[in-house]
């Protein structure tokens, strides 16, 4: 294989917002994809979580290119089918009441804080504030920003949004003491398994307990699952595995296959709070986005992705805990269903271009943390030739760097 940087890319009108790998992809089907030079790669990546289907699904493809052949956009001055159709599938499968849609996953967060902020005026607290956690990430946007747990993120961005009290993760005392001393608190706000700060999930007895004090307070659960929700996990959503129900519920990324799309599940407490003029977007909801939601859910309920998702998932997670077993350097692999982290006893990011030039695509997050979150359609002889892929590569990593 032609090394990568062998690779001439250049964009010199681009704003250089991304510190880009020196390839460029022309096309993929199933779980894998090649570049503009012909070179295939494993998809371990899923385009961060989001090519639920893979690329190419043949039932998605001709869907979509039916619903381009008939409307792709109006605007949400008029009903749009397809959101009600979507709305009532989410909703069905959550336990939830009602949906809003939107274009991203920061949108959906954003509309997620603006709902407790107007949810706390209307309870006649003049100032309120979100509880959040370290190591979170919720988007970069300024109020997502804000929320986020990242200090390298926010960096050059201040002043941030005032209104976030910042907490760890799994600590229930740390939440009960703002509860004890915080009047002002009106909703907990965070990811089911953090993805951008290291693969970090909540415990199930965490979220249980947390649901439990919400409504001792009458706060609102607001639980991000743009990153874990819509099956990764081996669930449709992460936090069903905890048997707990949010009052609100950003959703994105895998919802659309690929087709950008986000979404706010809300129940009872939450569903009614906006009213007309109170939150909008020009492109959420568009009838192509609805069709690529509602043809997601369809297929991964034909195609038993949930099913395959945990199985597979449990698979590769166990291989890898194998292969890399006793390893020097590797300090814990963790995750659920299709949604791994390897995490690394320092920063690793050069494992990007090393995986790229041996046919395989993933992540690095949070400095030392290496994230695999393919396609929910990949097979246990993907999810093996990922291994195979892999593990060399952190071997060497880490022996190279102990040397």
């Amino acid at each position: 294989m032609t090394a990568v940087a062998d690779v001439p890319v250049s964009e010199p009108h681009v704003m250089k917002t991304y510190g880009r790998l020196p390839i460029a992809m022309s096309h993929g089907r199933g779980c894998r994809v090649w570049d503009t030079a012909g070179r295939e790669y494993i998809d371990g990546l899923g385009g961060i979580a989001v090519n639920t289907l893979g690329h190419a699904h043949p039932k998605f493809v001709a869907a979509l290119q039916d619903q381009v052949s008939k409307l792709i956009h109006c605007s949400n001055y008029y009903h749009v089918p397809g959101q009600e159709a979507l709305a009532a599938k989410l909703t069905e499968l959550s336990g939830l009441t009602n949906a809003f849609f939107c274009s991203t996953g920061l949108e959906a967060n954003e509309a997620a804080l603006k709902l407790a902020r107007k949810f706390g005026h209307e309870k006649g607290i003049e100032r309120p504030e979100v509880i959040v956690y370290e190591k979170a990430f919720h988007g970069r946007s300024i109020a997502t920003l804000s929320a986020t747990g990242n200090p390298k993120v926010q960096a050059g961005f201040g002043p941030l949004v005032e209104g976030f009290v910042r907490i760890p993760l799994n600590d229930l005392a740390a939440v009960e003491e703002v509860a004890r001393t915080n009047p002002n608190v009106v909703a907990v706000f965070l990811e089911t398994i953090q993805g951008e700060g290291g693969i970090n999930p909540a415990r199930w007895d965490y979220l249980r307990d947390l649901r439990a004090l919400c409504d001792r307070q009458d706060w609102l659960l607001m639980l991000d699952e743009v990153q874990c929700g819509i099956g990764r996990t081996g669930k449709w959503f992460a936090h069903q595995w905890a048997g707990i129900v949010p009052d609100v519920m950003p959703l994105a990324k895998g919802l659309g296959s690929g087709v950008p799309i986000g979404a706010v599940v809300c129940g009872p407490r939450a569903a009614h709070i906006f009213q007309p003029g109170n939150h909008g977007t020009t492109f959420g909801g568009n009838p192509l986005s609805m069709r690529a939601g509602v043809e997601t859910i369809r297929i991964m309920e034909e195609d038993g992705l949930l099913d395959n998702a945990e199985r597979v998932g449990a698979h590769l997670q166990k291989s890898l805990a194998e292969v890399l077993a006793g390893l020097a350097g590797v300090v814990e692999i963790r995750g659920a269903g299709l949604m791994i982290g390897i995490e690394l006893d320092r920063p690793c990011g050069e494992i990007l271009s090393r995986a790229m030039e041996a046919g395989l695509l993933l992540s690095v997050t949070a400095d030392r943390v290496i994230r695999l979150v393919p396609p929910l359609i990949l097979t246990v002889a993907e999810a093996d030739e990922i291994v195979a892929k892999l593990a060399p590569l952190v071997r060497h990593f880490l022996s190279a760097a102990d040397a």
